[in-house]
């Protein structure tokens, strides 16, 4: 199949070719003729999936003959959870849009107010946003939405996820009733099919992976390890390995900054991105990642979830979370594209409960390999803590299963909205 029997004009094809974009996505398939038919669409897709193509391009096709939108109001409102996620899906239209006369606008907090209130005077036919900071638009003056036509909410999982359910709520509150919806999630949780109750109407449904499978092509290791022995076990891998980029996740901004200091004292080009950051900082920390100029990027579960860095060979679980679904995003950050990726985790004895939930949750144990020189933990007999954590035997392995020196791409997008 190719984009053409889709049904999108020349100008889009055009656009897509010059990215070299040939052939649509199992999600793109399904979902852009859906849309096309104006039918309301709840779609189970991860980050990677090519997932906002197969929104917006339909979108832009729908809107490209229809009435411009007028000063202070919008067409199209896509939400997103996270300021990176928002700045990604903006790039996504302007680049699709090319050659058609659309305007579009990201707006998310963490920055001035003004600059956001200015472009929108003049009226958006796409309008990115997160939901605290269009609400205080909303509030302003600033936007409305008496003509809208699409609804988008792109990872709404991660918005419940994020608490912002009542935000939603307000912001369905104030659009028109008559639109189309469109709902995006990595998985159909119970709480995104409540909330799918009030706002989509007869949809098509389309799941392009089972639910919280974790990516096929990524091979997956247990370090167990003493706390203690953490940082100094992590430089060890990183050296042994040797590669360009590695996503490594931490349960908890200040181990991420902890982490850093330790990476950097050690001789390592590393930076931090997770919710205490301003927008400023997240955004050099990312550009510095995604050029090259930083070779970790040490990011906690809400700064990262939305990160899509083609190509990146090597996840790092320096913490397992304490979601065991946070696990498969996570891990998902890899193996992407026909590439084959891994996942390394350092497990200490308390992280043994939250071990276990990733297991049951996987459907699969995963193998453990020691590093020679540190010390050798039986998780078999750790005892887990009653509460969640701060988070038997393998054979000794001086490095993981299929480790290589893979070039990794350069796509980042992430952080809190």
């Amino acid at each position: 199949m190719s984009f053409a029997s889709l049904g999108l004009c020349a100008t889009i094809l055009e656009a897509l070719q010059s990215e070299g974009y040939t052939t649509p996505t199992p999600i793109q398939e399904q979902a852009i003729p859906a849309v096309l038919a104006r039918r309301d669409v709840m779609a189970a897709a991860q980050t990677g999936t090519g997932k906002t193509a197969g929104f917006t391009l339909p979108m832009l096709e729908i809107l490209k003959d229809g009435e411009r939108a007028k000063p202070n109001e919008a067409r199209v409102l896509i939400l997103t959870p996270t300021r990176e996620l928002a700045a990604q899906v903006g790039e996504s239209v302007e680049t699709y849009a090319k050659g058609l006369n659309l305007s579009s606008a990201v707006v998310f907090g963490g920055v001035k107010i003004n600059p956001q209130m200015m472009k929108l005077r003049r009226g958006v036919d796409i309008l990115v946003a997160t939901p605290g900071r269009l609400l205080d638009l909303y509030q302003q003056n600033a936007v409305r939405f008496p003509k809208l036509e699409i609804l988008v909410l792109d990872e709404a999982d991660r918005m419940l996820d994020m608490g912002f359910i009542h935000d939603i709520k307000r912001v369905i509150k104030v659009l028109p009733p008559k639109r189309q919806n469109l709902l995006f999630s990595a998985t159909f949780s119970d709480e995104i099919r409540e909330l799918a109750k009030g706002l989509v109407n007869d949809p098509v449904e389309i799941s392009v992976s089972p639910r919280n499978t974790t990516a096929e092509r990524v091979e997956q290791v247990v370090y167990p390890v003493p706390k203690t022995e953490k940082p100094v076990l992590l430089m060890a891998l990183l050296r042994q390995l040797d590669l360009p980029q590695v996503l490594v996740f931490t349960r908890t901004k200040h181990g991420a900054n902890r982490l850093v200091k330790q990476l950097e004292s050690s001789g390592f080009l590393a930076t931090a991105i997770h919710g205490n950051k301003s927008q400023s900082a997240r955004t050099k920390a990312l550009l510095e990642f995604k050029t090259g100029k930083v070779q970790i990027l040490v990011a906690t579960d809400i700064a990262a979830r939305g990160l899509d860095i083609d190509q990146l060979p090597f996840v790092v679980n320096y913490d397992l979370p304490q979601v065991a679904e946070d696990y498969v995003h996570r891990i998902g950050r890899t193996g992407r594209a026909g590439a084959s990726g891994n996942a390394i985790s350092l497990v200490e004895g308390e992280e043994l409960k939250l071990l276990r939930a990733v297991q049951r949750l996987i459907k699969q144990e995963i193998p453990q390999a020691y590093l020679e020189g540190f010390t050798k933990v039986d998780l078999s007999k750790a005892k887990p803590l009653p509460k969640p954590a701060r988070g038997g035997s393998g054979h000794s392995s001086g490095r993981p299963s299929g480790s290589g020196g893979a070039r990794s791409g350069n796509r980042s997008q992430g952080g809190r909205g």
